[in-house]
């Protein structure tokens, strides 16, 4: 079983950055995808990151959010830079293993002025 924290999140002004965390012992070994899910919309995933540190971004976020990670470390980064108020949401980070998802409990990003 692998359990995901989530840290980062807070309230920012539109243009403002934040860095989110995700830490979970041993996902170091695998893709770290993260998510985001805004209130009555379904979840969406914004980013993902290779063990090889290869990153893929939704159109949503590219050239704003950078996804991290340093080889051998059990940490994830989702740098979010020139935010939005659509940036609003609740972030979650996720890893699969075996087949079975497994998902922190969240940090609340707030966009607004």
């Amino acid at each position: 079983q692998v359990q995901l924290v989530e840290s980062g999140g807070g309230l920012v002004q539109p243009g403002g950055s934040l860095r989110l965390s995700c830490a979970g012992t041993g996902i170091s070994s695998y893709a770290i995808y993260w998510y985001r899910q805004a209130p009555g919309k379904q979840r969406e995933e914004v980013a993902a990151i290779t063990r090889g540190g290869s990153a893929v971004y939704a159109d949503s976020v590219k050239g704003r959010f950078t996804v991290s990670r340093e080889t051998g470390k059990d940490t994830v980064y989702l740098h979010m830079n020139s935010l939005k108020s659509e940036d609003t949401a609740v972030y979650y980070c996720n890893v699969k293993v075996l087949g079975t998802d497994y998902w922190g409990q969240g940090t609340q990003v707030t966009v607004s002025s």
